[in-house]
């Protein structure tokens, strides 16, 4: 009985490891098969790999690891340098090793920017987009607000005379002398010997 455990736990563990591998074959085809579709490739040559940032030194990790440049408060050393070696920046750069006191202030400016895009200062600054997210949203509302004027004169038939207040007086004295619901609603808070609404 111990031997047939034995050899029955073998046999799964062996049909174990047939099922992966089958598993993993049809995967890999999957995945091989995903990657001849046009879209995918599209995706994978959007993805900023070394190839692709030119002659920029990589400095860091930036904001989620790939080798891009973006301008980010919250994120403020990207990964890669904003502009490319040149000839004049790698002259800089060598000078800048140096003592810095000797760097003139338009030397200093231009190790900035090659470096980054914009300051701190920079991306802070109010760029008036306040202006066009207001004035948009308020003539989307005047649209909507023609709309529902034009729709309300031309589209809608008139209301019914049931809604007009004369014949809802009406409706209510019909309700009052036929003692609708006199227990706990409408009618329960009329006085029938006085003829007047309850206080």
């Amino acid at each position: 009985m111990i031997m047939f455990r034995s050899v029955l736990a073998l046999f799964s563990i062996f049909g174990n490891f047939i099922m992966a591998g089958i598993i993993c074959s049809v995967a890999n085809k999957r995945i091989l098969q995903m990657l001849k579709d046009p879209m995918m490739l599209k995706h994978i040559a959007a993805f900023h790999g070394r190839a692709r940032i030119g002659n920029r030194d990589v400095v860091g990790f930036g904001m989620n690891g790939e080798y891009s440049y973006i301008d980010r408060v919250d994120y403020p050393m990207p990964a890669i340098r904003f502009r490319e070696n040149t000839a004049e920046s790698k002259a800089l750069r060598e000078k800048e090793k140096g003592d810095w006191k000797k760097l003139t202030l338009e030397e200093k400016k231009a190790l900035y920017r090659h470096s980054f895009c914009l300051t701190f200062s920079e991306q802070r600054a109010p760029t008036g987009d306040w202006k066009y997210m207001i004035g948009g949203t308020l003539a989307f509302a005047g649209l909507v607000l023609w709309a529902f004027y034009l729709l309300k004169k031309f589209v809608y038939p008139p209301l019914p005379y049931s809604i007009t207040p004369e014949h809802q007086a009406k409706m209510l004295d019909a309700m009052v002398a036929l003692r609708v619901d006199p227990i706990d609603g409408l009618t329960s808070k009329y006085d029938y010997e006085n003829k007047k609404w309850k206080d």
